[in-house]
């Protein structure tokens, strides 16, 4: 199907607009990522095994959860969005995502108490009241960790849409790399001071000094994993204006979508 030539809100496949159906593709990724980020955020797994860096405080392996690799990935999207398409729709997008966390967290709450069948087993090593074992103990929530993740995400996720319109604003729409990542570095140090603030002091009774080494490891760890992704917004972006047939404009004021 060819395109060119039409204006972005005129192109359609099969009857549902291009520019509508993209955005409704990244808020499906964010919200999928989002998920998966909660369910595979229960494992832990230590970085820099040998020891850490000198750059960074503390000692000895850092323990980080697996969802430090995906996370980034939902803020990338908002990114996008509010590039392209503006705030409200970013916001939704935010919004969104928090409904489906709270519907899956209470999903799983309901296959954990479902009784197990006696054909779910590994022979010769687990019957089924082990394996459900393992199910509950795999999707097991602490409620500390709950309350913080839940008000340290939408806090965080909030936060990186105001901001990366503040940025927008203070260069006059010049500089992406700036809007993108003067957002991200910020509202990620938001959410790491929330969730490791609230849930290391309830859960494992650490000290503030303690808490402060957590949240600055971790958070440089995420500087780095943001500036790793300014290159992808960057081509994200020419993908989205391309189809779109969006023009290009070296300091826009506004999403052009918004």
């Amino acid at each position: 199907m060819n395109f060119a030539n039409d204006p972005a809100g005129s192109r359609t496949v099969r009857g549902m607009s291009l520019a509508e159906g993209l955005y409704a593709g990244l808020t499906a990724l964010f919200c999928v990522v989002l998920v998966l980020t909660n369910i595979v955020g229960v494992k832990l797994f230590e970085l820099f095994p040998d020891g850490r860096p000198g750059w960074m405080p503390g000692s000895g392996p850092l323990a980080l959860t697996t969802g430090i690799i995906t996370y980034p990935v939902t803020f990338l999207c908002t990114d996008l969005v509010a590039e392209i398409w503006g705030r409200r729709r970013a916001q939704l997008m935010v919004w969104l995502g928090f409904g489906l966390s709270l519907a899956m967290l209470g999903i799983v709450q309901v296959a954990k108490a479902l009784p197990p069948s006696d054909i779910w087993a590994i022979e010769g090593e687990l019957d089924a009241a082990a394996m459900q074992h393992a199910f509950v103990v795999t999707f097991q929530f602490p409620a500390e960790l709950l309350f913080a993740s839940m008000l340290a995400y939408l806090t965080a996720q909030l936060f990186d849409v105001h901001l990366y319109h503040f940025w927008w604003r203070v260069t006059r729409g010049r500089h992406m790399w700036i809007r993108n990542n003067g957002s991200t570095w910020i509202s990620q140090l938001v959410d790491t001071c929330v969730v490791n603030g609230i849930f290391l002091p309830l859960a494992f009774g650490m000290g503030f000094g303690e808490v402060v080494e957590v949240i600055v490891a971790v958070y440089l760890c995420k500087l780095v994993l943001a500036a790793l992704d300014t290159p992808v917004i960057y081509l994200g972006r020419f993908l989205l204006r391309k189809a779109l047939g969006l023009q290009h404009e070296d300091a826009p004021l506004e999403a052009p979508l918004a």
